[in-house]
């Protein structure tokens, strides 16, 4: 029997995880008011932030090899089965949009396909080699440039663990994230980062949804969060990537080229306003293909869009990097 075959064995013994145990605090749930129901829920809710906490120097140590991973062509896949899979997805789905990074550098994959995104395939995850398939059929291959997150709150996941043998057999960053001790992830040592998150027995026994789906969320957000800060896809803590494309967005834009131009004036000394007049700052995002980062550039430093452009490049797209060359002071 390999090492491997052995991890899914383990199915005989789920009520051992930790994500399986009876929680004590909340055994008669049922049997209290609504209010005290809300209450012993939150209760638990309030331990997951403590319990991310903890692996704050694994999550900045991975922040910072994914960036130097994206900044050479890599991609980030996060991949899972069930909740799991659904939050890799919606993590990876709202990168492009929110920091207008390239829709190929963020890719979510769940077991089961999309359709699972909205019903679920149970007996997806249970396969080894559907995990492997997914990754094998991406296109292009995988590469050492690249990171595959596998995720799964039980640690042990036969459609993870499946993926992750192969990420780990192209040489790739492999990152395994779950919410429990000594993980299959753990084990099969597939995985160069293994984040173990233990929040404890949930709310209703087994529903993983709950305290590990948030601790989950919280992971991820921090992580893909923390990657497009350190690709300069902010200024401060400003959207600067954003684009124009609905009524909400282009009203946002407004308001960051604003705090930027103020805040860049301030500091470099600078003499611009913020301009009142809306008009003229849609006039500038327009000018600029509606990026906030390149109409800000141009405008403070009073050159075209096209330079503005080429400045930016010559920073690896960190504006502030721009803003502090020496012809601006």
């Amino acid at each position: 029997m390999t090492m491997n075959q052995a991890v899914d064995d383990q199915h005989v013994d789920l009520e051992m995880l930790a994500t399986e145990s009876r929680n004590p605090a909340t055994v008669h749930i049922d049997a209290v008011s609504t209010i005290e129901l809300c209450r012993m829920i939150n209760n638990e809710d309030l331990k997951v932030a403590k319990a991310v906490s903890l692996h704050i120097d694994t999550i900045a140590r991975v922040i910072d090899q994914i960036t130097s991973r994206l900044a050479r062509g890599g991609r980030v896949i996060q991949l899972g089965a069930g909740t799991s899979g659904r939050l890799g997805v919606l993590d990876a789905s709202e990168i492009p949009p929110t920091y207008s990074a390239p829709v190929e550098s963020y890719i979510g994959l769940i077991a089961g396909g999309d359709q699972a995104l909205r019903k679920s395939v149970e007996d997806a995850e249970d396969s080894r080699q559907q995990g492997q398939e997914a990754l094998a059929t991406l296109d292009p291959p995988l590469s050492k440039q690249d990171t595959v997150i596998g995720i799964a709150a039980s640690g042990r996941t036969p459609y993870v663990l499946g993926a992750l043998e192969h990420a780990n057999s192209t040489g790739c960053l492999t990152v395994g994230i779950a919410c429990v001790e000594n993980s299959a992830f753990r084990q099969e040592g597939n995985c160069e980062e293994v984040v173990e998150c233990i929040v404890g027995p949930e709310v209703v026994t087994g529903s993983t949804r709950m305290k590990a789906g948030t601790a989950t969320k919280l992971l991820l957000n921090m992580i893909s969060t923390g990657v497009m800060i350190r690709t300069g896809k902010t200024y401060g803590n400003l959207m600067v990537d954003l684009k124009t494309a609905n009524h909400k967005l282009v009203v946002r834009a407004r308001r960051v080229f604003r705090a930027i131009v103020a805040t860049a004036s301030e500091e470099y000394e600078i003499k611009r306003d913020a301009l009142a007049d809306d008009e003229a700052v849609d006039a500038i995002l327009r000018n600029s293909d509606g990026s906030v980062k390149v109409a800000a550039l141009a405008y403070l430093r009073d050159c075209s869009a096209e330079t503005a452009r080429a400045l930016l490049q010559a920073s690896e797209g960190r504006l502030k990097q721009a803003l502090a060359s020496p012809t601006v002071r």
